[in-house]
């Protein structure tokens, strides 16, 4: 099927990049499959300059590998990866909220507050593009009330990686209420000025996430041996 561009907008090789990432935390492509450069030229109406291009960036951030005599195919996470990630995540998140709690402005309170009623919007609506957006820009508001750009380095690259299951954890069953308090204890604290909770609260929602997401991954490898 053949995504549609908005070719006046944002530069092509973007909008790749955005369509194909969509695209692969969806599991339109099954982790470890082949990205083959001739179906996404056609896929997404594009030259294999543009293509490659997309590809680069999405191997940056871990969510294509180049695998020798295949070429890219969409990286597949193991459990020790998983854990990996989760453990660190939990920790820079907690970080920025506690961050936030002490630094943000009346202004980046706001903010966050208005980005967790599109949170909440978004789980009701449950278009997983739409919550995801909306997740991102949650943590967008969160980082700047922390006001530290290594956080938010750091933090982007993890989450780009860990976005490989986010797709499974928010579309698992009964999970959405689950993000909607976690999230709400985090603003709750972090608008309070509470660091210690906010930091509670944030390692909180990633240790459940994370159980999620450990368990969708089992059951997804589970299904793919016994196919």
């Amino acid at each position: 099927m053949r995504a549609e561009l908005r070719r006046e907008a944002a530069p092509l090789r973007q909008q790749v990049v955005e369509l194909l990432r969509a695209a692969i935390v969806g599991f339109d492509f099954q982790p470890g499959e082949r990205l083959v450069e001739r179906v996404l030229c056609e896929r997404y109406a594009v030259s294999r300059t543009v293509v490659r291009e997309a590809l680069r960036q999405l191997e940056s951030e871990g969510l294509v590998a180049l695998v020798p005599n295949r070429g890219p195919v969409v990286a597949v996470l193991t459990e020790a990866d998983a854990a990996a990630l989760y453990e660190v995540r939990a920790v820079l998140e907690a970080l920025a909220g506690r961050s936030f709690a002490e630094r943000a402005t009346a202004e980046q309170r706001a903010g966050l507050k208005r980005r967790l009623a599109q949170v909440r919007a978004a789980l009701r609506d449950g278009e997983l593009a739409t919550v995801l957006a909306a997740k991102d820009g949650f943590y967008d508001a969160l980082l700047d009330g922390a006001g530290n750009d290594v956080i938010r380095t750091t933090l982007r690259g993890v989450h780009a990686r860990i976005s490989l299951l986010r797709g499974l954890t928010l579309q698992a069953p009964g999970r959405a209420p689950h993000t909607e308090r976690e999230l709400a204890a985090i603003t709750a604290a972090a608008l309070a000025g509470d660091g210690d909770a906010a930091w509670a609260a944030c390692e909180a929602h990633v240790r459940s996430a994370a159980a999620v997401a450990m368990e969708q991954l089992r059951t997804r490898q589970g299904e793919e041996g016994t196919a």
